[in-house]
């Protein structure tokens, strides 16, 4: 299968296009390179990818580049290119959000009307949900995002579904929770945490601690965006997450342990935007898409300790 990712040199996109490749299959990664973190680590996740003749990079806008021309040759696209952050999507950098999250959806959509593709996968957040009333979150839970970023994510969520009932694109939105694990992107809590223990920094803790969130590890999201391009109904959204959840202050025994160093911790003011818990429902995803969260945090964490160091310091 032809396959063309967005976002290929990120975090998550670089791990399915590896998944992608080791299965046989052609991949086109396209990646613009925004400046939201350091390019070089996004290069040193491309790094595997160049090795395969079966991967194509283009190092191109979504707005800029001849998307007629790649859809032609393309079976299915997985859509993970977008402005990531929660709490840097307020303000002047809003222009940035809706150009790489719903203009630049908008456009790949605009041109698989006139493409034969057999999905059209979308990358969501949990972000969408905000302050939505009940736990865990289902996805016919009322969604109120509270921030910029969410406001994006679901936006673009609202277009592949127009775009599948107007058009008969073959959309599926999944809905990443708190993706984790080696490649993490360096503004993530993981990443931050494993960082500042290695350089005997503070940890800076937005808030009491008490928060809570549902872990997910990277290879688990790979795996749900491998099942809905096999199984995704066309239309439908799924949760992705992994299937518990974890309070923030928890995390730092656990982080002790894996480091051999004790973590300083920092509390600061809670951040606006930054939603309080999360926890997926995902019993929708276990029945259309068979999917079964497998990582245990620890072993995610210990992985993720291993590339960090790796990454910095070796």
């Amino acid at each position: 299968m032809n396959c063309l990712v967005t976002g290929a040199a990120g975090f998550i996109g670089s791990h399915l296009c590896l998944k992608l490749l080791e299965a046989g299959n052609h991949v086109i990664g396209l990646d613009c390179f925004t400046d939201f973190y350091p390019r070089w680590i996004k290069e040193h996740n491309l790094g595997p990818l160049l090795k395969s003749k079966s991967f194509e990079f283009l190092a191109e806008d979504i707005l800029e580049t001849d998307l007629a021309k790649i859809l032609g040759r393309t079976d299915a696209v997985f859509h993970l290119a977008a402005q990531a952050g929660v709490r840097t999507s307020w303000g002047e950098h809003f222009s940035v959000y809706t150009h790489n999250n719903i203009l630049a959806t908008q456009k790949l959509l605009e041109a698989a009307k006139a493409s034969s593709l057999q999905k059209f996968i979308y990358a969501s957040s949990s972000s969408v949900y905000g302050l939505t009333p009940t736990l865990p979150m289902s996805e016919m839970n009322l969604l109120r995002p509270i921030s910029p970023y969410g406001v994006t994510k679901l936006a673009a969520e609202q277009l592949c579904f127009l775009y599948y009932k107007n058009y008969n694109i073959p959309a599926v939105s999944l809905r990443f929770f708190t993706v984790y694990g080696p490649g993490q992107r360096p503004d993530m809590a993981f990443h931050k945490f494993l960082k500042s223990i290695a350089e005997n920094k503070f940890i800076t803790i937005f808030g009491d601690g008490k928060q809570t969130r549902d872990f997910t590890y990277i290879d688990d999201v790979v795996t749900a965006c491998e099942a809905a391009l096999l199984h995704g109904k066309m239309g439908e959204t799924y949760n992705v997450g992994g299937g518990h959840r974890e309070k923030l202050q928890d995390i730092f025994p656990l982080l002790e342990e894996i480091c051999q160093k004790k973590p300083k911790i920092h509390l600061a003011e809670e951040q606006k935007g930054d939603v309080l818990h999360t926890l997926a429902d995902i019993e929708k995803a276990k029945k259309d898409l068979r999917y079964a969260p497998r990582a245990l945090l620890r072993e995610g964490l210990k992985k993720e300790w291993d590339w960090i160091r790796e990454l910095y310091f070796s």
